[in-house]
C-alpha cells in the first residue's frame, strides 16, 4: 500500500539522510570501540556495515574507472524514445507510475487503431 508519492518521497529523503550521516555514525562506533578495547574491527565489520567515507571513494572509483577503460567498455546507456518513453526492450521508467503507463498505452493504441482501419468487407461472387 506504500506507493503513494508522499511514502516515495519520504523514503527517499531518509536514505538521503542515511548518507549523510553514515560518516558520523562510523565515528561514533570507532569511538565506542576506542574505549572498549577487548573488541577487534574485524570483528565489528562482520556485524555492522563499515562505509567508506565519500572522498576515499571517489578516489578509488577513479582508480577502477582506469582498470575499466584498459579491459573493457560496457554500454549502460539506456536508448529511451522521448516521445512514448519506452526504451529498447519496451519498458517504462522506474518513476513512472501505473496510471501514467495505462494512459500512454491508451494513446498508443488509439494511433494504432486508426492507421490500421479494416477494409470493409465485400460479397466475393
Amino acid at each position: 500500500m506504500a506507493k503513494s508519492l508522499r511514502s516515495k518521497w519520504k523514503r527517499k529523503m531518509r536514505a538521503e539522510k542515511r548518507k549523510k550521516n553514515a560518516p558520523r555514525e562510523l565515528n561514533r562506533l570507532k569511538s565506542i570501540l576506542k574505549v572498549d578495547g577487548d573488541t577487534i574491527m574485524k570483528d565489528v565489520e562482520e556485524i555492522a556495515t563499515v562505509v567508506v567515507p565519500k572522498q576515499r571513494q571517489e578516489k578509488m572509483q577513479c582508480a577502477a574507472e582506469e582498470e575499466e577503460k584498459d579491459d573493457m567498455k560496457m554500454e549502460t546507456e539506456i536508448k529511451r524514445n522521448k516521445k512514448t518513453l519506452l526504451d529498447q526492450n519496451g519498458q517504462y521508467p522506474v518513476w513512472m507510475n501505473q496510471r501514467q503507463r495505462k494512459r500512454l498505452k491508451a494513446k498508443r493504441e488509439k494511433k494504432r487503431g486508426k492507421s490500421k482501419a479494416k477494409a470493409a468487407k465485400g460479397l466475393a461472387w
